[in-house]
């Protein structure tokens, strides 16, 4: 039986790191979240192991993530940060990959809508990047809203090697209620076999205080028929998602908008589109 993957979560420590986008609207996670603190609500949720992503531009984060994977038995893999401007991109992944825990980074992320040129991933230095992050034989987590869209998808096509996992639907206007431009914009990224995408971060964009899972409804059903399930994973964006919602809420939405799937293809949600995705290779014994 596969193991069940929540493919999306973060780790935080603000004693330690700085977090330019924890401001005080978010003051309700503005503390210390650790694997001890996460660990009961996997068990309650029958979640078997998880893919743990960055938070910031930071090595010193990615480095500490990957130690903390190491030591964690139910952290399956790390997708940490690198910057892709930089032409040495390749040296700073081989040594992260040779460094402590670095069999357990699986991809790379920046914050891509948080840049001012919508076009930042087209840009050659970054095209550079990218080809460093497909040498080095990881994945690269697309974190954006639909204003980058259009970008994301000339490199996804140009770039058939790499395998792209666009993060949180690439955040719709769930809050709205409108479906487009969103969904047109990410239609076509279903024609492409290295593109999967991540059911994460939904309830965040909904009303954090309102929100029911038929507010949901739309946008997954236009996911799956966008990738279908077996290029879909469950993430559940924890400590983020907390501010609307607890962990057991977010995964019982995630069961509940994924219902009509056969048994087949929520196995690929819950689990199996993470391990294609990141190439992961989980020990159901694997101890810390």
């Amino acid at each position: 039986m596969s193991a069940v993957i929540d493919a999306h979560h973060h780790l935080l420590d603000p004693a330690r790191f700085d977090y330019p986008w924890l401001t005080p609207e978010l003051a309700a996670i503005d503390r210390r979240f650790g694997p001890d603190d996460l660990a009961p609500e996997l068990a309650a949720a029958g979640i078997d192991r998880t893919i743990l992503v960055q938070t910031i531009g930071s090595l010193e984060e990615t480095r500490e993530f990957l130690a903390t994977a190491a030591a964690v038995p139910f952290i399956e893999g790390v997708i940490g940060w690198v910057d892709l401007t930089d032409p040495g991109v390749g040296g700073t992944l081989d040594a992260l990959r040779g460094g402590p825990g670095g069999e357990w980074l699986v991809g790379i992320r920046h914050q891509v809508h948080d840049e001012p040129d919508p076009d930042w991933l087209l840009r050659p230095d970054v095209r550079h990047g990218l080809a460093a992050v497909e040498a080095a034989g990881l994945a690269y987590d697309l974190l954006v809203r639909p204003r980058e869209l259009p970008a994301a998808l000339v490199v996804a096509r140009e770039m058939a090697g790499l395998r792209f996992v666009i993060d949180h639907l690439a955040k719709p206007p769930i809050r709205s209620g409108t479906i487009e431009p969103w969904a047109t914009l990410l239609h076509p990224f279903g024609e492409l076999p290295n593109v999967s995408c991540k059911l994460s971060g939904l309830v965040t964009e909904a009303d954090p205080a309102t929100w029911r899972v038929a507010d949901l409804a739309p946008y997954v059903e236009i996911a799956i028929e966008t990738f279908g399930a077996r290029r879909l994973l469950f993430g559940s964006d924890w400590p983020v998602c907390l501010l609307a919602a607890s962990y057991a809420d977010v995964a019982a939405a995630a069961q509940h908008l994924t219902a009509s799937l056969s048994a087949a293809e929520r196995a690929a949600v819950f689990g199996g589109a993470a391990e294609a995705a990141y190439r992961l290779s989980v020990s159901p014994d694997r101890v810390g």
